[in-house]
């Protein structure tokens, strides 16, 4: 039996729900995120994984996660009306600009391996940025934002994987190793560097242009996106339903450089929709790579994000008619404590939700700054 028909038979969708209904679904998991709110001065969301640094949650998911949620928060509809929701996100940007001083985040001390903290740079600058896109940078905090910006910028840059280019937070021991790119961070880390050369930061052409290259050499002519790679991705279109979310935000991420086009992303966005099944078998379960397609539940929300971040690239006549398929597979996974978790972490469902609802309010973001 063809894996398509296996996927429809035992994966069935319900009806997208009405905007009114998703609009309110949205406000409720947020508000539900602000009273997550936790740390020494309540101003973070650690992002939660089995994944520990001395037996506690990295720092750099401390970071990583804090800037996801707060990001969510101010690109939601309603920012501007919540005192809530703009005291949390006070908190998150004084926690976030007071890290850069952390050790556990310095590129100094960095020694490759199983290492989050680039992931920390890449989520830190891209919420700060987007403090700056929608004018929101709380007040008093203006010279402090300025300050972590140009840091977290800087370091992601420093992070550039030597020789092969782009950005893997699962390298080869050594800091100044060549190691294989990541077809799951690098696209994040590019569309960072694209929006801080829009805003008019320090981004060295370079580094965008070997992490570009490593970028496709992960991807096959088919659509598939490695894992990670050093050269030419060889993978068999069979492995597909296990890369839908790589191959999504990899093709959004090239498009904006020219090196894409939208025939190449609807086939990702339909590859996503297609082999959604294998992603949800995964959601909210132990253990990571599983077999046959090697899918963590950490792909779940980080999928459904860039593939409706995809979806919004593509031409307005097709665009309705994936979101509707986005938000069906969207709204069948909502808690019934109102919120979005990928993982078996309750703490996690602040970063579920955040990615929940920026993917519902994707066309009413900012679009994503192109390359040039």
């Amino acid at each position: 039996m063809p894996i398509t028909l296996l996927v429809a038979l035992f994966f069935v969708v319900g009806p997208a729900p009405s905007a009114e209904n998703l609009a309110l679904a949205v406000q409720e998991a947020l508000d539900r995120v602000v009273s997550m709110q936790e740390g020494p001065n309540t101003g973070e969301w650690p992002y939660e994984g089995v994944y520990r640094v001395g037996g506690k949650i990295p720092y750099a998911y401390r970071v990583g996660g804090t800037s996801i949620v707060a990001e969510s928060l101010i690109r939601a509809p309603g920012y501007a009306e919540s005192d809530a929701r703009k005291a949390a996100v006070r908190r998150a940007t004084e926690f976030v600009c007071t890290s850069i001083t952390e050790p556990l985040l310095q590129v100094s001390t960095y020694q490759g391996g199983y290492d989050v903290r680039a992931w920390a740079s890449c989520y830190g600058a891209r919420f700060l940025l987007a403090l700056a896109q929608y004018k929101v940078i709380p007040v008093g905090l203006e010279s402090q934002v300025a300050t972590a910006l140009a840091w977290y910028i800087d370091s992601l840059q420093r992070f550039e994987i030597p020789v092969t280019g782009g950005w893997n937070y699962a390298r080869d021991a050594g800091a100044e190793t060549p190691s294989a790119t990541s077809g799951f961070m690098t696209p994040v880390c590019l569309q960072t560097l694209y929006e801080a050369k829009a805003q008019g930061h320090a981004v060295d052409a370079g580094i965008v242009a070997r992490a570009i290259t490593a970028l496709e050499r992960c991807r096959t002519e088919d659509g598939n996106v490695s894992y990670s790679a050093t050269k030419q991705a060889r993978i068999e279109p069979k492995m597909i339903p296990g890369a839908i979310g790589r191959m999504v935000a990899t093709e959004t991420a090239l498009y904006l450089a020219g090196r894409s086009d939208t025939q190449k992303i609807k086939r990702a966005v339909e590859d996503f929709v297609q082999y959604w099944g294998e992603l949800e078998k995964r959601r909210a379960k132990n253990g990571t790579h599983l077999a046959p397609y090697g899918v963590a539940p950490y792909y779940f929300w980080f999928a459904h994000y860039h593939a409706a971040q995809a979806i919004e690239l593509l031409p307005s006549s097709e665009r309705a008619a994936l979101r509707a398929q986005l938000n069906a597979r969207l709204w069948q996974t909502r808690s019934s404590e109102g919120t979005w978790n990928d993982r078996v972490f309750p703490r996690s469902a602040a970063y579920g939700s955040a990615m929940a609802a920026m993917s519902v309010t994707m066309p009413e973001s900012f679009a994503p700054a192109m390359w040039k």
